[in-house]
């Protein structure tokens, strides 16, 4: 079975929280810290919450920008990857730049992908099953960008590409996965 640590990056960003001192800095690590944890709890309301009024996220791959804009097409993607059972996630953050307007995390993004959401992607669209489980593993750059108030504008993410893509056999899926099913 594959065991992920799922609230790695939080961690990661609550280390950073104790040493940080600017109040601006620390409401948007606290920001992204909530939307992390809501994330992981498949928690909607309190996700959609941490979102500025016109949030716009940008997912670039071959084809360019495919991320949603706007409050209703940012909240339906996060509704859409909870009722997909898409969040189930670790982020090993391996680095955090923080400035007045953007935080940035880098490192190794894992996810257990539900074939029917892979197959929903230019990408995966060709191979992926539908009634099948994967394995993605990629390096993962996030630009979280912030309105005034420290609400996420945007989440701009980019990748280095696939450093593992495989189907997962039943007996390998995480627990707090198969407990989804």
């Amino acid at each position: 079975m594959i065991v992920l640590d799922r609230t790695h990056h939080i961690r990661f960003l609550q280390a950073r929280l104790e040493e940080t001192e600017s109040p601006r800095h620390r409401a948007m690590l606290e920001r992204v810290i909530v939307h992390a944890q809501a994330e992981v709890d498949a928690d909607f309301n309190t996700l959609v919450s941490t979102l500025g009024k016109n949030p716009e996220y940008h997912f670039w791959d071959y084809s360019g920008d495919v991320g949603p804009k706007s409050l209703e097409g940012v909240s339906g993607y996060y509704r859409h990857l909870v009722e997909m059972k898409g969040h189930v996630l670790e982020y090993v953050l391996e680095s955090v730049v923080l400035d007045d307007n953007c935080l940035v995390t880098e490192g190794i993004l894992t996810m257990i992908q539900p074939g029917a959401l892979m197959a929903e992607h230019a990408m995966a669209g060709a191979f992926a099953e539908i009634e099948k489980n994967y394995l993605l593993k990629m390096r993962n750059v996030i630009f979280w960008r912030f309105d005034e108030e420290q609400y996420v504008l945007a989440e701009d993410s980019y990748t280095g590409g696939p450093i593992e893509m495989r189907e997962l056999a039943d007996d390998e899926l995480p627990e707090d996965f198969r407990a989804l099913l």
